[in-house]
């Protein structure tokens, strides 16, 4: 139910893109995430944070992921104020160092469809609402 509810308001918001997200792909196109992340209840960090509740959150401010891990950039970003959403998000995978100059993360995604279907698959793991706060937002 949450994860029908979660793809509902994202379709809303965001258009058909992710209304037509496949969730199976979603999940292969995060194998290659799994070397430094982790999703899930039993979600613990890696190399990277873990992605549950990634939608609304700053930038460079996963409480289990230590401060210092996190490359100078991305901190400054948070500080900056970056809020992780549908857009921000997509940005970011789709060329990390573009995105966001001297952050440590290297893996692209760069098709569009790919991105989607990722997104998809991980907003299971944040709630409609963060979702839904977190896309109405600027930025």
């Amino acid at each position: 139910m949450k994860l029908l509810t979660s793809l509902l308001i994202s379709a809303c918001l965001v258009g058909p893109a992710l209304a037509e997200a496949d969730l199976k792909k979603g999940e292969k196109v995060f194998k290659k995430c799994k070397a430094c992340h982790q999703v899930g209840e039993k979600a613990k960090s890696r190399t990277g944070p873990i992605l549950n509740n990634l939608w609304g959150r700053t930038a460079a401010a996963e409480e289990s992921f230590k401060t210092k891990k996190y490359s100078k950039a991305l901190r400054k970003k948070g500080e900056e104020g970056l809020i992780w959403n549908d857009e921000t998000i997509s940005a970011f995978i789709e060329n990390p160092k573009k995105y966001i100059k001297g952050t440590k993360m290297a893996i692209k995604v760069k098709k569009e469809k790919d991105r989607v279907n990722l997104l998809a698959y991980l907003q299971q793991y944040s709630t409609p609402e963060a979702i839904e706060a977190a896309n109405a937002l600027e930025q």
